[in-house]
């Protein structure tokens, strides 16, 4: 099948996705998985071919993610049942305005957390990010989330020791120290930048919360919260923050409550304590890729490292603090809660990456390098465009960034521009278009209860300003060095 052909049918499919879930509002999995059959019989993979990619792909992605994915969910759930996300709640409220919440959230997890993976970190950040969005207002989701998705994902590309950013320096042969220090000055203008843009979109009526939050059983505390503020902070999870509606009916029943609330609030570990499997977590994977960039990859540092080794040993303490908390009973149940949550998140993220499988078995990688690697173009503006590309087809910021440093390294002489600017401007490229076809895509969306609609919103969209935003400052930056 010609080039032209493969990347027609490509098209089609996610446009066959977006159709199916939006327009005909079909499950992600149905949609995901229809789209990625049409392309692999229209690609001419064959009947066989196809239904192999689609193994695969759900396989390897299982295999890569899969268990850090279940475990992260578990020690969320182990973490709200110790009422930890309230106490950050309250820590934070305490230190910054609602305003500032998003900012704060999102330059922390950019400059600190790029250590861990994206996907790990999402899982973690997820219901301390439901915590905090009725406490901003109307809006209040869709600006917490959008500070995530930056904080993960331009942490990821630019950052140092995010995974995508050492990849592209690898390839392009830009020292580490260098791109550290020229990633931080490029992460911290453009998320603040993107942040501030996207809150002017919020004003002229950006947010739906009827087309874009999903409301399901967990989410009924939080419409509590929202309508009274001091809600949240007693415990939102388990028995002790409960009261009945007949309480509130006499005078009796109003002290009842405030016990109840202050036995929640008792059974509560101490935010030190609590957030110990979150320190021990960030410890063990930071020192899993000290360990890589020192060569002892293969020692007792790099195993213990290992992000799954790391979340093995985070879950078993918050088990064990939870044990010690609540007691085994509510401990166990909060692990059966967790692992409820888990299989939905699981099973989108497998037909996500069934799709990116079948993409990657249509040769399109290779088809765009042939594209590109003879352009013409302004330099910069060919690197943004074949990471930017990448990503909207392969759906992953690394896997694209990784593709487009593979195109770029060999024609690096042609181009008379600082390697590190190319660098760059390839992680830029790879933030945008963040879509349907994005294994980060389909975790985000159920793990912070959005709609389809909400996750376009508040990840796609937000990304392709921090691309456009960040290309900017590249290429203002390309004037003086």
């Amino acid at each position: 099948m010609g080039d032209v052909m493969v990347l027609v049918h490509t098209g089609i499919s996610i446009a066959l996705i977006v159709l199916l879930i939006m327009g005909a509002r079909l499950n992600a999995v149905i949609a995901l998985l229809a789209g990625s059959i049409y392309l692999g019989l229209a690609a001419g993979l064959g009947f066989t071919g196809t239904t192999e990619a689609l193994a695969t792909g759900f396989g390897d992605i299982m295999a890569e993610v899969g268990l850090i994915i279940a475990m992260g969910v578990l020690i969320g759930s182990l973490l709200a049942s110790m009422g930890t996300l309230e106490n950050i709640v309250d820590r934070l409220l305490a230190l910054f305005t609602p305003k500032q919440l998003p900012y704060a959230a999102g330059l922390t997890l950019t400059v600190f957390f790029p250590v861990i993976y994206g996907d790990v970190l999402l899982v973690l950040m997820a219901p301390i990010v439901r915590s905090l969005a009725p406490r901003l207002g109307p809006g209040g989701l869709a600006k917490m989330c959008t500070a995530l998705a930056i904080g993960i994902n331009v942490g990821l590309v630019f950052v140092v020791p995010g995974a995508a950013a050492i990849a592209i320096a690898g390839l392009l042969g830009v020292p580490l120290g260098t791109m550290l220090f020229a990633g931080l000055l490029l992460a911290l203008p453009t998320a603040v930048l993107t942040m501030l843009v996207y809150n002017q979109l919020l004003r002229f009526g950006l947010w739906n919360p009827e087309k874009d939050e999903l409301v399901g059983l967990g989410d009924v505390e939080a419409d509590s919260s929202a309508d009274d503020p001091e809600a949240g902070r007693t415990g939102t999870h388990g028995d002790a923050g409960t009261t009945s509606g007949a309480q509130t009916m006499s005078g009796e029943a109003t002290t009842g409550g405030a016990a109840a609330s202050d036995a929640a609030v008792a059974t509560r570990a101490p935010l030190r304590i609590s957030l110990l499997p979150i320190v021990v977590a960030v410890l063990l994977v930071a020192a899993g890729v000290v360990a890589d960039m020192v060569g002892a990859g293969e020692g007792v540092l790099g195993f213990v490292g290992d992000p799954v080794i790391a979340i093995f040993a985070a879950l078993v303490l918050a088990y064990l603090l939870a044990w010690r908390t609540l007691g085994r009973t509510r401990a166990d149940d909060a692990i059966g809660t967790g692992f409820r949550e888990s299989g939905i998140v699981l099973i989108i993220t497998g037909a996500g990456g069934s799709l990116a499988a079948v993409i990657g078995q249509t040769g399109l990688e290779d088809i765009l390098g042939g594209y590109f690697s003879a352009g013409a173009f302004a330099p910069l503006l060919i690197a943004w465009g074949v990471a930017a590309i990448l990503q909207i087809a392969l759906g992953s910021a690394t896997v694209a960034i990784i593709t487009a440093g593979g195109i770029l390294a060999p024609i690096m002489s042609t181009l008379d521009v600082p390697t590190v600017l190319v660098a760059l401007v390839a992680s830029s490229g790879a933030l945008f278009g963040m879509q349907l076809n994005s294994n980060f895509f389909w975790i985000f969306q159920p793990l912070l209860r959005l709609t389809t609609l909400g996750t376009l919103k508040t990840l796609t969209l937000p990304m392709c300003i921090a691309s456009v935003i960040s290309l900017g400052l590249i290429m203002l930056a390309s004037l003086v060095v």
